[in-house]
């Protein structure tokens, strides 16, 4: 009885601290939506499709890293048009930067609507709010306040420690 009770209790300590870390690194953190009576940012960069074990992916994002060292204060964007369920499925996704003209081998991206919700994540990458949370607090948020949504989900890498999610409201 008594080697059950100090298994317990360590099991009890290693599962406190674990919750610690957790919320240490921000994984308690809101998910802070805000209704923006803007148009979403141009964005200029590339389209990948192909599956997210192909190197090409990797060089498409060090591609755009590298335009962004040419244009300081400009942040990477991601919008996932096919997100793959294992590691062999087919993505498509746009990596880009918020940059109001396409140069070289890149493509824009414009967004008519002149409303957005942006979803603000703070925390480590470790214990960020998993993707389809994101999305839907971000489609909670528009059915309670009557808005529809465009159905695109931008998402803006402003750090290592916050990520913005930009849904275009229709």
């Amino acid at each position: 009885m008594k080697k059950i009770a100090i298994a317990f209790t360590i099991l009890l300590a290693i599962g406190a601290l674990g919750y610690g870390i957790f919320n240490y690194l921000g994984g308690n953190n809101p998910i802070r939506i805000e209704l923006v009576e803007d148009s979403p940012v141009t964005l200029t960069g590339k389209t990948y499709r192909g599956t997210p074990q192909d190197k090409k992916l990797k060089e498409t994002f060090q591609f755009i890293e590298s335009r962004m060292a040419l244009s300081p204060g400009t942040k990477i964007h991601t919008i996932y048009y096919l997100e793959p369920a294992g590691k062999l499925d087919t993505m498509e996704v746009f990596i880009g930067l918020d940059l109001p003209f396409a140069t070289e081998k890149l493509e824009s991206k414009t967004f008519p609507e002149t409303r957005f919700l942006r979803a603000t994540i703070h925390g480590n990458k470790w214990v960020m709010p998993h993707p389809e949370t994101v999305k839907a607090s971000l489609e909670g948020y528009a059915k309670e306040n009557n808005l529809k949504l465009s159905g695109v989900f931008i998402d803006k890498i402003v750090s290592d420690e916050e990520v913005q999610v930009l849904a275009p409201i229709q």
